[in-house]
């Protein structure tokens, strides 16, 4: 276990070709990424060659690089400062808020206080080709170090080749006792493939599962929680508000750095990160206007007379059941969600 002190986190990153999670905290690759390949086969190349991502050292830089470049971008309200160092949904997330408070605060961030990520350990899954990437598990000091407050921020770093650099794209704020024991081969993470049979759900197939449970809320296999049968009767409880018709569309994301990346746990189940996307319509009844919040007002294009669009991006943390779970089977543990866009009309 590698211990360091770095210098808390996190808003429009790019959704990647394939080539190269805030709790509502109560809550990178192609989809091939995931693939887990026969152990033994190496090409002259090593494109088949079984190999870690990184070694600690190198993993304990990325998580210092990170870090730097965001305390920089929070405390000037400065996308570009940490615009190289995120991606996928954390990424697309950290953009887009702090374009936003640039709008509202331009002489940045006069509260700004330097994230600082302690007791570092990394998750280090062996695979082959591009792109990798491995899980950084940290204390932060952005709460209790004991007892029931003390939480552990889980960054998700992907690396897209040889010549590009390590970029956070999935972030998730657990309890620590909420961290679970993880698998090991050789001394090194397994991770898990994108359509493996042995899971309840594959992680390639979570997104649409998702997308399809918070639009018909039908029995499958997530446990009722705050992110799921919490969520739905929040939302349907907006949208039942006098003078205010809302709706909500989801969408599965999942391309590039969007990609869904697990990690088998010794229980025989996954801890599995994905994204969506999602988009909140909310029309005003005859002579009135929705209101808009001023963060929302400065990721707005178009003119609200009666009707504004918000775009969310949003990505979940999972433990996924072995496969023959076929209800209740995926616990959405964390979520983390921020506005992304905004239409109005």
């Amino acid at each position: 276990m590698s211990r360091l002190r770095v210098g808390r986190a996190p808003g429009r990153p790019r959704e990647r070709r394939p080539a190269r999670p805030v709790r509502l905290l109560a809550a990178t690759a192609a989809a091939t990424a995931l693939a887990l390949t026969a152990s033994g086969c190496v090409t002259v190349h090593g494109e088949l060659a079984l190999l870690p991502p990184a070694t600690e050292a190198e993993a304990a830089k990325a998580l210092t690089d990170f870090t730097t470049a965001f305390n920089r971008a929070d405390e000037a309200y400065d996308p570009a400062l940490d615009a190289d160092r995120v991606t996928g949904p954390l990424g697309e997330i950290n953009q887009a808020g702090l374009r936003a408070r640039a709008v509202s605060s331009p002489d940045g961030n006069a509260k700004h206080e330097p994230l600082e990520l302690t007791d570092a350990r990394f998750l280090l899954p062996r695979k082959a080709g591009w792109p990798r990437w491995f899980v950084a598990d940290a204390d932060s000091n952005r709460d209790a170090d004991r007892g029931p407050d003390d939480r552990r921020w889980l960054l998700v770093f992907v690396r897209n080749g040889p010549q590009e650099g390590w970029e956070a794209a999935y972030l998730s704020i657990l309890d620590a006792d909420e961290v679970p024991a993880f698998a090991e081969e050789e001394g090194y993470a397994v991770p898990v493939g994108a359509d493996g049979d042995a899971l309840a759900v594959a992680p390639g197939k979570l997104g649409a599962e998702y997308v399809a449970y918070l639009r018909d809320g039908k029995p499958g296999p997530f446990a009722a929680g705050p992110h799921t049968s919490g969520w739905r009767a929040q939302r349907e409880k907006t949208a039942k508000r006098p003078g205010l018709a809302t709706q909500y569309v989801d969408r599965v994301a999942d391309r590039g750095d969007f990609a869904p990346l697990g990690l088998r746990t010794r229980d025989g189940g996954a801890l599995v990160f994905f994204a969506t996307r999602y988009f909140e319509r909310q029309t005003a009844a005859p002579g009135y206007r929705p209101k808009v919040p001023q963060d929302v007002k400065a990721l707005m294009t178009g003119e609200v007379k009666n009707t504004v669009t918000r775009e969310w991006v949003t990505s979940q943390t999972v433990l996924v059941k072995p496969a023959g779970a076929d209800r209740d089977g995926v616990t959405v543990m964390a979520r983390l969600q921020g506005v992304v866009g905004a239409v109005g009309s």
